[in-house]
């Protein structure tokens, strides 16, 4: 079975607080949900059932009831948090969606709108869009009859009736004529949601068979509120500042606090040579912990194959033939205060102990080849964007 998350790491993943959920407090996220449901409920004239269901789901609501395929990827533990052989820390906020759609069977309405909000968990890079927690928001409305894609344009006509939207073809195993929906954002387009037609397979496993159709969206809360208000980084979304959480509980356009400079460390490191910006986003997550929220970013700003390096490279990293090197920026950040250098090399030296794969490692400050101040292994190009 995949390796399961430690005791110490669920606890972690479970004490994260759901922006979503007012028990846990007002926020901004929660304006945006219920904007959303009261639009669909308008237009509609519907039921209105609310669905957060649990954090921990079964790999079946996770995966097999949405109609993934035994072999899909996304099982992998590299992309889903295991907790045991057969439940999940849910990976997307579609997990809650089969329980909903049992709880309707059992208790059928003729015109429905399951709400499932809530925090979910993905293995995912670090940069000022992307988070490990993120928020999503699944809508579905369900009645006796049938749906069309006119209805689904509907649905999406609704929910950004402000702003120039487009639907790309895209395929999920949860619906029919799936799509991605991106909306115009100063001059290009954003995406903000998939969407398409439930699948009837999907519905009849949760009992709910002929004579039923239903409308599928799940959209992205975080991406959601930030293009509202104008917020620079989902970091922002969780402070604790209070001249910042302060304007997390409306939806007025978002006024910066301030610009505090960032520290950069440049890391030459060798890693499994199938590993992604997501694996390295993951490991300095879990070797920073409370403290990762000051890491602005991990970009991967160049990679090279264990065949192209020279062989005093290889030496230098401890690197083997089924490893990559890769020239990684690291940009620490916090929003409240300034690092001294000393304090941003220790967080170097915590980010690259937790990627490093090789078998000799140098510190900050460990001479001239020290890792912040190497442009790479293959080729030492000049680099125009270095500060």
């Amino acid at each position: 079975m995949p390796e399961p998350l430690s005791p110490a790491q669920l606890a972690r993943d479970l004490a994260v607080r759901d922006l979503t959920d007012p028990a846990a407090g007002p926020h901004a996220v929660q304006l945006v949900v219920d904007q959303a449901v009261d639009a669909l409920a308008a237009r509609w004239s519907c039921a209105v059932r609310w669905w957060p269901g649990d954090r921990i789901v079964t790999v079946a609501d996770n995966y097999d009831n949405l109609g993934y395929d035994p072999a899909d990827v996304t099982r992998d533990a590299r992309y889903t948090r295991y907790v045991d052989r057969d439940h999940v820390l849910r990976s997307h906020s579609s997990a809650m969606i089969p329980a909903a759609l049992r709880a309707l069977a059992a208790s059928p309405a003729g015109d429905v709108l399951l709400v499932c909000p809530g925090v979910v968990y993905r293995r995912d890079s670090i940069d000022r869009l992307h988070s490990g927690t993120p928020h999503q928001l699944d809508l579905w409305r369900i009645v006796r009859g049938t749906t069309t894609r006119a209805d689904l344009e509907e649905m999406v006509a609704a929910l950004v009736p402000d702003r120039k939207w487009r639907l790309e073809p895209r395929r999920h195993p949860y619906t029919v004529e799936g799509a991605q929906l991106d909306v115009e954002h100063e001059g290009r387009w954003v995406e903000v949601a998939e969407c398409g037609l439930a699948h009837p397979a999907v519905l009849a496993r949760a009992g709910l068979g002929d004579g039923w159709s239903g409308l599928a969206l799940g959209m992205g809360l975080d991406r959601m509120l930030m293009l509202r208000k104008g917020i620079p980084d989902i970091r922002l979304l969780r402070s604790t500042e209070p001249a910042v959480a302060a304007q997390l509980t409306d939806l007025a356009p978002y006024r910066p606090v301030s610009a505090l400079p960032p520290v950069r460390r440049d890391l030459s490191i060798v890693v499994p040579a199938g590993d992604r910006a997501e694996d390295l986003g993951d490991r300095v997550r879990d070797a920073l912990g409370g403290e990762a929220d000051v890491v602005e970013s991990v970009e991967i700003r160049q990679e090279t194959p264990w065949a192209r390096l020279p062989e005093q490279a290889r030496a230098r990293l401890g690197a083997k033939p089924d490893q990559k090197n890769l020239l990684v920026r690291l940009v620490l950040r916090p929003l409240d205060r300034t690092l001294s250098a000393p304090e941003a090399n220790v967080l170097r030296d915590r980010v690259y102990a937790a990627l490093h794969r090789g078998s000799v490692h140098q510190w900050a400050g460990s001479g001239p080849h020290a890792p912040d101040r190497e442009r790479g292994e293959a080729a030492r190009s000049s680099d125009p964007d270095r500060r």
